[in-house]
């Protein structure tokens, strides 16, 4: 189960790899504690700061988020329509993260806690010697909203 992260959480995790909690990395961490289960581009938080009245720049936030997504503390997801997507990282190391129904129609993106890999990732191990450390599973089709209108 992804667990929820304060902001003091986040800068041990930031200082944990070398790095510092600039006020730019702080604000923009700020918008996904804000916003949880929600799957933001860099667009999406340069709109939320703007409304905000911040005066943080759209490569910045690019530069932020890269550099967070590539820390572990954001994860990176990519959903087929050329938009990278972040979300606070809340896996454990030892167990697996949710997955995604996205739908085709609207492109809402839904989470999806089931984890049905796991007999599949024993048998990659055991036939290939393969250890899976990690997976990440994307469903695409119609949301239930967009089947009914």
């Amino acid at each position: 189960m992804a667990q929820t992260f304060t902001m003091e959480d986040l800068k041990e995790r930031l200082q944990a790899r070398q790095h510092k909690m600039t006020p730019q990395r702080q604000t923009v961490l700020q918008i996904f504690l804000e916003h949880p289960g929600e799957h933001l581009s860099a667009e999406d938080v340069h709109s939320i700061l703007r409304e905000n009245k911040s005066e943080i720049g759209l490569a910045t936030v690019y530069r932020s988020l890269e550099l967070l997504s590539d820390l572990g503390i954001l994860q990176k997801m990519e959903f087929g329509d050329g938009c990278s997507r972040y979300e606070v990282n809340t896996t454990n190391p030892s167990e697996h993260h949710h997955h995604h129904l996205i739908c085709t129609n609207c492109g809402k993106v839904i989470e999806f806690e089931d984890d049905l890999m796991d007999d599949l990732e024993a048998d990659i191990e055991k036939k290939m010697g393969f250890h899976v450390e990690n997976h990440q599973v994307k469903f695409y089709g119609v949301c239930k909203e967009c089947q009914q209108a």
